[in-house]
């Protein structure tokens, strides 16, 4: 007979003098990655590793604070790593569409974009200044007077010819004319000029045909003069200009003539102030002015001159817009115009150069996000485009930035489920995410680990601005995360719980106007988040205590008894007992799974009920056909039942229907089988004991009630300690059991017996009464076997006497 567990076997203590401390306030701070040595070991592995595709995956369950722990793991990594350059982009003077980008050392962005804009301010006054002035407009109206004296001397010389030859040379509105002239230099009239003869009239008409000849050539030598008073008046503005922006840009282009790209992008403002020199002339060019400095200035979208080392960046929303950055329009009559002074940075950019850390589970809900990831991975460079862009969803005309070359390492944070589903469904995952980094879900709990969760604990409530805590609150603490990893040899890994414990430790422990936190105050604040979660649990545990839900723990019972099953909703989970009960009669060795047949039972439910059917089998039949039909059923049940771990109640409950025997209903029972009949670890025992004993206690009385569990689910035992006091008052008891037999034990009160050399059991054995029940089972399916082979022969005699007496078949007429 297995005897029941003590308080220390059902709740692992810390005692308070394991600590050398008296309070959390002298204890260092932790780092929080100590006790995930395989995670550091690998981030230490991912960071110095610069090969191409090894990003990394950080794999943890929920409330581990992976973004804290990383992050600082990262902060703490990059110091030592050079701080990457400034990021900016340029006005492309060759293809406006196309943005060029500059690299440049870190901090220089700044000073540059502050260079050009201090050059531009200065260029907006000097060079109106110098073409407003005296120098430029005096050499203006020398070139324009010498080319206006030109076109007359040309004229003139035409006028002096057609003089000589008595001829006048006049200037009317349509252009210039020919007329004979008179002896006092007069313009001869028309009837003067018919009472000349007819030779000196041929000779007047000829002389002017040369004349005009001579006036056309002259004539067309104007453009050409035009042309070359452009060319001088272009060379004067050339001139002047560079006279105007000489000095200036030679300044930046000595403090800058290490850098190539700034050169080039110097010399590009140099070649469009001369050929926009008209901006600076006219009075409504076609590009004013300022449209002519815009182009100059720098679009700087990633500064790191604050950044020390390399830059660890987060994304909360890891959108394609948020990863390779977006390029913003404005309205202008109506038209949404963009330039490359829109042009966006996105994490890629500020990251480049260090580290950019991404929830995986934000970024595959963000449409088109992980292709768009992965497309940057495998190119190695950042290319700023929209989604409809990159998937050729429109065609307008819009800017094509040039890409930035890629220099960083992506750190995707997650559950595991993520990690496996996207190695087994995209097949890029493993060649662009090469290191895992699993964090651990738990610690071990030895004396070494103590110390060390004591500083965690330390640093949870220095992070935190918390009140320190004693060392009795510190014991609780280490407890409950015993109690949060359903081990006492473990501690749960997951920061969130713990912080959120310490947190509301601090709220009572401030109500209390203490300035510590003591362990009143850890166990106040662990009840008051069950009894925030608890209204479910209440009412499910009231249907039982006023009966609507049928659960007995008084008296015996056959073919019944109580099992365990755990309820999780959310982060809560409670357990509560299920009446299980069994028939048995004759048949043909099937136990039929109720929940099974109605779809209510699971896989795994369905295995254990075929691996009991078989113990049992093996155990009392393992020579001879097994001779029943047997049904099992999980009463009052009404949704799915799935697992294992009632499998021993069940076949207990079989067997008391078997044997016709009376099961203890004041016990209640948990635990796997196998097909030899021994009991198997399950979870969630601390809930399950935990609520028979709350429904043993609402009714009033828990003497004598019991629950039963696997003996490998001892150190799984962390007990509220209601329960300890009642198991220490001798109320309440929970036996460890490692066998089907020291249940039946348990359960029966009866002696199980021996079999002899011959198989047989002792009389009024437990064994015994299964053996011979299931015998007389066997002879009733014999005997109801042969009935049923007596009928079926007496209708077949029948069958055949009717057949001989009808009229024969009729022959056939050939042979």
């Amino acid at each position: 007979m297995p005897t029941p567990l003590n308080v220390t076997q059902v709740y692992r203590a810390c005692p308070e003098d394991a600590f050398d401390f008296e309070v959390t306030s002298e204890l260092a701070s932790l780092d929080m990655l100590s006790g995930h040595a395989r995670a550091r070991e690998a981030l230490d592995f991912g960071t110095a590793m610069r090969s191409e595709g090894f990003n990394l995956y950080v794999l943890g369950d929920p409330g581990h604070g992976k973004h804290q722990m990383v992050g600082r793991f990262l902060t703490e990594r990059s110091r030592d790593e050079p701080t990457p350059p400034d990021i900016a982009y340029r006005y492309n003077f060759d293809d406006p569409s196309r943005p060029r980008h500059l690299l440049l050392p870190t901090g220089m962005g700044r000073v540059l974009r502050a260079d050009i804009e201090q050059l531009a301010e200065e260029l907006r006054t000097a060079i109106p200044a110098i073409f407003e002035g005296d120098e430029y407009q005096n050499r203006l109206h020398e070139l324009k007077q010498a080319m206006g004296e030109r076109q007359r001397d040309a004229i003139e010389v035409v006028r002096r010819e057609a003089r000589e030859h008595d001829i006048l040379l006049l200037s009317t509105p349509n252009g210039f004319t020919f007329a004979p002239a008179t002896a006092d230099d007069k313009m001869m009239t028309p009837d003067a000029f018919e009472q000349l003869t007819q030779d000196e009239r041929e000779r007047i008409e000829g002389t002017v045909q040369v004349l005009q000849r001579k006036l056309t050539q002259a004539i067309r030598q104007m453009p050409r003069l035009a042309k070359q008073l452009r060319e001088q008046v272009t060379a004067l503005n050339e001139e002047m200009l560079q006279a105007a922006i000489g000095a200036p840009l030679a300044e930046l282009e000595e403090r800058y003539s290490d850098h190539d790209e700034v050169m080039a992008h110097l010399k590009a403002i140099r070649e469009a102030l001369v050929m926009h020199v008209d901006a600076f002339l006219e009075e409504e060019p076609d590009i004013p002015p300022e449209a002519v400095f815009s182009r100059f200035h720098l679009n700087l979208i990633v500064d790191n001159l604050g950044c020390e080392g390399g830059p660890v960046v987060y994304l909360d929303l890891p959108s394609h817009q948020h990863l390779v950055g977006r390029i913003e329009h404005h309205v202008h009559n109506g038209t949404l115009l963009t330039d490359f002074s829109l042009i966006r940075a996105g994490g890629l950019h500020r990251a480049n150069g260090g580290y950019l850390v991404l929830d995986v589970r934000s970024l595959l809900m963000q449409p088109g996000a992980w292709e768009t990831l992965k497309r940057v991975l495998r190119a190695g460079e950042i290319r700023t485009e929209s989604l409809e862009q990159a998937y050729g969803l429109i065609s307008t005309t819009t800017l094509e930035p040039e890409p930035i070359p890629l220099d960083l390492k992506v750190v995707l944070l997650g559950e595991r489920m993520f990690y496996y589903l996207l190695c087994e469904q995209d097949p890029d995952f493993l060649e662009l995410f090469k290191v895992q980094a699993d964090l651990e879900d738990e610690l071990e709990r030895n004396p070494a680990n103590q110390p060390l969760f004591a500083r965690m604990v330390a640093t949870l409530a220095r992070e935190s601005s918390l009140r320190p805590l004693d060392r009795s609150g510190v014991a609780a603490t280490l407890e409950h995360a015993s109690r949060l990893a359903d081990d006492q040899t473990r501690l749960t890994a997951r920061r969130r719980p713990l912080s959120d414990l310490l947190e509301e430790a601090d709220h009572w422990a401030d109500r209390d106007g203490a300035s510590l936190i003591a362990r009143a105050h850890v166990e106040k604040a662990i009840a008051q988040q069950r009894l925030r979660a608890d209204r479910l649990r209440e009412r499910s545990h009231a249907l039982i205590a006023r009966g609507t839900v049928a659960i007995e723990t008084r008296g015996h019972r056959v073919g019944q008894v109580n099992g365990l099953s755990v309820l999780s909703l959310g982060n809560f989970a409670f357990g509560q007992p299920t009446r299980i009960t069994a028939t048995a009669r004759p048949g043909p060795g099937q136990v039929v799974d109720i929940e099974r047949e109605a779809r209510l039972g699971g896989r795994i439910h369905s295995k254990a009920v075929m691996i009991l059917s078989r113990c049992l089998a093996s155990r009392f039949a393992p020579d001879t056909p097994l001779s029943l039909s047997a049904s099992l059923a999980f009463e009052q049940s009404y949704g799915g039942i799935e697992g294992d771990s009632a499998s021993v109640a069940e076949i207990c409950a079989l067997i008391s229907a078997i044997a016709r025997v009376g099961i203890d209903q004041r016990f209640a029972v948990t635990g796997s089988i196998d097909q030899h009949g021994n009991v198997q670890a399950v979870g969630g025992v601390n809930e399950k004991i935990e609520g028979f004993f709350d429904i043993c206690q609402a009714r009033g009385d828990t003497e004598g009630n019991a629950v039963l569990l696997p003996a490998t689910n001892v150190e799984h035992l962390m007990l509220k300690r209601e329960v300890r006091d009642a198991i220490e008052a001798g109320r309440f008891r929970v036996y460890a059991i490692a066998h089907l037999d020291e249940a039946l034990t348990l359960l029966t009160g009866m002696p199980l017996g021996e079999a002899d050399a011959e198989g047989s059991y002792p009389a009024g054995s437990l064994n015994a009464l299964v053996v011979e029940r299931l015998a007389a089972f066997h002879r009733a399916a014999k005997a109801g076997a042969a009935e049923q082979a007596k009928e079926d022969g007496e209708r077949g005699q029948d069958g055949d006497s009717g057949r001989s007496s009808g009229q024969a078949p009729e022959e056939r007429g050939d042979a």
